[in-house]
């Protein structure tokens, strides 16, 4: 776990704190941060698990440094059954986690955003697990709304 400063410094850090940086992903707010770490090849690589009795994802957010490719190890320690869905360019993925199971997804996201992923199976308590993977980075140019420059920090 961390201290309430460290999760201060580590969201100022990686930007989740600030208007124009990637402030949609401090509305979840909720749970651990997590960064995904580059393989050697070249992918992006993360884990998120199911504590027991929790009923949310850990970490509930994982930032990616630019976009790409997510191996997303998804570890459920929960005594209940839950699922994952997943997003991922293309489709999104599924997967079914029996209790005290794991499943691996290889996700691509390829542009800076947010993308929700969750567990609506049994409702969980009226919303189902809900975590966020935040991609940083700058939209391309063609994708840019036409508007006067804002700021940035």
């Amino acid at each position: 776990m961390t201290s309430i400063q460290e999760r201060a410094d580590l969201l100022n850090k990686i930007g989740l704190d600030a208007q124009n940086k990637a402030s949609l992903g401090a509305v979840l707010g909720t749970g651990n941060i997590g960064q995904a770490v580059e393989g050697p090849d070249g992918r992006l690589q993360a884990t998120v698990r199911i504590n027991p009795d929790e009923l949310t994802w850990d970490p509930s957010i994982v930032v990616m440094p630019h976009e790409g490719d997510l191996e997303l190890e998804l570890i459920n320690d929960d005594r209940n059954t839950h699922c994952a869905l997943l997003p991922s360019n293309g489709d999104r993925k599924f997967i079914w986690l029996v209790n005290h199971s794991r499943g691996r997804a290889t996700l691509n996201l390829d542009g800076p955003g947010y993308y929700w992923f969750s567990s609506p199976t049994g409702n969980d308590e009226g919303r189902g697990l809900t975590g966020a993977i935040v991609v940083l980075g700058d939209a391309p140019p063609e994708a840019r709304l036409d508007r006067p420059p804002q700021p940035r920090p």
